[in-house]
């Protein structure tokens, strides 16, 4: 079963999760070859189309196959030919067409391809309810064809935060790309609001996927004078990631468009609260501890006052600090690991294998 996935390289929650199923199938039986398709998806180049045209002209009659969403659905005129002859599977991190900042016309391109794409191909995996509903609706997708596989979480020692004391600034944290779509500007103009309490933030992510608006956010921190306390501090894996969330006392998104927020779990994973957008399938990341208690804070996406609004009242009161901390640590405790997710996806493959041979 060769598996397509878009960058390994990079940090993002749609290559770790790539990497993790990948990982996770192959210690589950499955023969997993996998090929990384370089090229700037999801405008590839000559050389990224070859290379994933014979990716696939090379594999066998019926061969099962699961690609990255960001690569498969950029090219129907590659992947539609293919539909009859191989069992294709495709893995949609987040639909083309909702990313930040397209222009129309880009993202109206986008989304139509995705549509020939995924109308094609026998089996679509979203990684949240949420995501395969609007899959569906958007779309026109046959729901018997679409599957959840949600991310799983692994579950890390406590964060250990900052005191409790009357002089303790609180830490916050973002984890995210600098991208229009992860809203990392309408979260520094509602720091800007609570300049007057104690706190500081630090945003873990790339600056290089949209250079321009990196600066503009650079710009907007300089502005309100928080230079000194909210800190862009670029990609982050493996330790010293688990250090940022080890450090945080509250985890901040505000995202305007996410299919399910890995970061989300990583950091209830940890007990670490989170104040977030309830946007697409992050009200299903951030869920509810077994007792029923929400771990965190959710707010409408796009709006900087409700934003600002509950970071002062995260801020100013103990209670709620002390409340969404204990609902986070039970929440932890309720998280499906990834072997949940590769089970899963692999339930889902098994079917279209079982499919692939009674109609050969």
């Amino acid at each position: 079963m060769p598996g397509g996935v878009d960058d390994p390289a990079a940090p993002s929650g749609g290559n770790t999760y790539d990497r993790r199923v990948c990982r996770d199938l192959s210690r589950l039986g499955w023969q997993v070859h996998e090929h990384a398709v370089a090229g700037d998806w999801p405008h590839p180049r000559a050389a990224a189309r070859a290379e994933l045209t014979r990716i696939l002209r090379e594999s066998a009659d019926g061969t099962l196959v699961l690609l990255d969403g960001l690569v498969a659905c950029t090219v129907p005129d590659i992947i539609v030919p293919e539909a009859d002859r191989l069992r294709l599977a495709v893995l949609v991190h987040l639909p083309l067409g909702d990313e930040t900042g397209l222009a129309p016309a880009v993202a109206a391109a986008l989304d139509a391809k995705e549509r020939r794409t995924l109308r094609a191909v026998a089996v679509v995996v979203a990684t949240s309810a949420w995501a395969a509903g609007r899959l569906v609706d958007h779309h026109g997708l046959d729901p018997g064809r679409v599957h959840v596989a949600a991310p799983g979480a692994d579950i890390a020692p406590l964060s250990t935060g900052t005191s409790s004391g009357a002089d303790s600034a609180p830490r916050l944290l973002c984890v995210a790309a600098v991208i229009p779509r992860k809203g990392q500007h309408e979260l520094v103009k509602a720091l800007a609001t609570v300049a007057d309490l104690p706190w500081s933030c630090v945003c873990v992510g790339g600056l290089d996927r949209d250079p321009v608006y990196a600066t503009r956010l650079r710009e907007l921190i300089e502005e309100h004078g928080l230079g000194n306390r909210v800190h862009l501090a670029g990609p982050r894996t493996g330790p010293e990631l688990n250090a940022s969330y080890a450090a945080a006392d509250l985890l901040v998104l505000a995202s305007h468009a996410e299919t399910y927020g890995m970061v989300v779990t990583e950091a209830l994973a940890r007990g670490v609260p989170v104040l977030a957008t309830a946007v697409g399938g992050l009200p299903e990341a951030v869920g509810h501890a077994p007792d029923g208690s929400v771990p965190g804070v959710l707010v409408p996406p796009k709006d900087t006052a409700a934003l600002a609004s509950a970071l002062r009242h995260w801020l100013r009161e103990p209670g709620e600090r002390h409340r969404s901390k204990a609902a986070a640590r039970r929440r932890r405790t309720a998280l499906a690991g990834w072997e949940t997710t590769s089970r899963s996806l692999a339930k889902v493959l098994e079917q279209l294998q079982q499919d692939s041979r009674r109609t050969t």
